[in-house]
């Protein structure tokens, strides 16, 4: 598969992905009291609405991306540092839930067919459930600003919790630094933690061993 062909393939799986997970961020925002994400046009599933360019090229590049952040005001929260974990979790929860729904599409057209270059769609499909798979596992990372920081947050005490969230601004440059340093150097940090359990889990929804 060259280059250009597999741009276009991973163009459906790489927006639905982004997108479904954070329009699920809004959404349980939205139930929990926020309307912030409302408000600023966000809790949609328009896909321009939430990419963010730097995340959406290092998916295509690194195959570990991110979106545009849905804005959560969490003192609409009645429990800050709960209910911001589960909005946190909300994203993730959305992409593993997508990946076994699609799983089932995949399997149903029988996934040997995978392996005629012709069938574009099951490739598609393929790689819808990997990318949701791997976006999902790679926010769980307990780093700020991803959303296991947040989930893990729930966990520690109010003045641990909010020293961590401080760390967030440049929690993104050095998680930046660490998936482009890491490639250049042929060290694939973050994808040597998160392929084992991606592996894992498309052998047991696909078959396909990868």
């Amino acid at each position: 598969m060259n280059q250009i062909t597999q741009f276009f393939i991973l163009i459906f799986p790489i927006l639905y992905a982004l997108t479904v997970h954070e329009f699920s961020h809004g959404y349980v925002a939205y139930r929990l009291g926020d309307d912030t994400a409302k408000r600023a046009g966000r809790l949609t599933l328009n896909p321009l609405k939430h990419l963010d360019p730097l995340g959406t090229i290092m998916l295509f590049i690194a195959h570990i991306g991110w979106a545009r952040p849905v804005p959560i005001n969490p003192y609409n929260f009645k429990n800050i540092k709960k209910d911001t974990a589960y909005v946190a979790l909300a994203g993730p929860v959305a992409n593993f839930i997508s990946a076994i729904i699609f799983s089932l599409i995949f399997n149903f057209f029988n996934a040997h067919t995978l392996a005629s270059s012709q069938n574009i769609f099951m490739v598609i499909i393929f790689y819808t459930i990997f990318i949701n798979i791997a976006l999902g596992l790679f926010n769980l990372i307990p780093f700020p600003p991803l959303d296991g920081s947040k989930v893990l947050g729930a966990f520690l005490s109010d003045e641990a919790y909010f020293r961590y969230q401080r760390f967030e601004r440049k929690g993104v440059l050095i998680l930046v630094i660490i998936i482009i340093g890491g490639n250049l150097l042929g060290i694939h940090i973050i994808s040597g933690v998160i392929m084992p359990p991606i592996r894992f889990f498309m052998k047991l929804l696909t078959g396909v061993v990868i």
